[in-house]
């Protein structure tokens, strides 16, 4: 590590003075630079190439568990283990969510639906359940909020909505462009946490007229909203904490390319054998036309 560190730097520094502050002798660097590369050596050289392009492909999110998993899409057989001991010898990791602040806002003595998911999170196809939940992002020029409905089949985000306070029209918003991008038929359930946003008349009755059943979760509990906190923790994590948003319209701009470009088409599922949503989505409806 110390010679390749010396290799790096000797167009800024003369290799002696390295040599000197590093407190190993010119000799010994000259004669590591002479000794071939071993076969493992080369091919580490190798994958650390890869592992450097999939983790700036992933705009710097993934973890070893995903560029291992890509790792092996492009053909490439390597332990779980090495690609974590790769990564740590670059420098790159994944990202650490912080925990998110409240946003859920109850409203005592309204009556509240019925939880109709009990924490089930796979339906079989698409437009059957929706999880839709709301979180804030702060900027120079005071706050955002963001309303999202997330498609449970595929985990998409299947609409979207950016705010500047937490009224009701936020998550109608949400819910309006997700009914106009999906059409669903009847059987649809619409779930989220019993936030006064939710059990607004204006978002009740919003469902009601779509004929898409409402459900909410216990009070307190994020385990009753899984997929949804799981989405927004992402989001904080790859995008929002990791720098600050001077403006608004900046803010705005990032979330737009961040769900619609990245994160329903990019971004790898583990819980969706590790494709994007829309990928995932295409896949089940071509062999679902080559079954029938």
């Amino acid at each position: 590590m110390i010679h390749r560190f010396i290799a790096a730097e000797r167009a800024n520094h003369s290799v002696s003075t390295l040599c000197r502050v590093l407190e190993v002798s010119a000799s010994g660097f000259y004669a590591a630079r002479r000794r071939p590369v071993s076969s493992r050596a080369a091919e580490d050289a190798r994958l650390g190439e890869l592992i450097e392009e999939i983790h700036t492909e992933s705009r710097k999110t993934y973890g070893s568990p995903r560029v291992h998993i890509q790792l092996a899409r492009r053909g490439e057989r390597v332990g779980r283990k090495r690609v974590a001991r790769l990564m740590v010898r670059l420098g790159i990791s994944g990202l650490v969510p912080k925990r998110r602040g409240r946003t859920t806002i109850s409203v005592p003595g309204v009556e509240t639906a019925p939880d109709l998911v009990r924490r089930e999170w796979s339906p079989s196809v698409p437009n059957r359940l929706w999880v839709a939940d709301i979180t804030y992002v702060r900027t120079w020029e005071g706050w955002l909020y963001l309303a999202a409905v997330l498609d449970c089949y595929s985990r998409k985000v299947v609409g979207w909505s950016l705010g500047e306070s937490l009224k009701a029209e936020l998550v109608v918003d949400a819910v309006e462009m997700a009914i106009a991008r999906r059409r669903p038929e009847a059987g649809l359930v619409h779930h989220s946490d019993r936030g006064s946003q939710y059990v607004s008349l204006a978002m009740g009755n919003h469902l009601r007229e779509a004929a898409i059943d409402t459900s909410m979760g216990s009070k307190g509990s994020p385990l009753d909203n899984a997929v949804a906190e799981s989405f927004f923790a992402s989001f904080k994590k790859e995008l929002i904490n990791r720098r600050s948003w001077p403006t608004k319209g900046e803010a705005r701009s990032a979330i737009f390319e961040w769900i619609e470009a990245f994160y329903n088409r990019v971004r790898i599922h583990t819980t969706l054998g590790s494709y994007a949503p829309e990928e995932f989505e295409s896949l089940r409806l071509s062999k679902s036309k080559e079954a029938a």
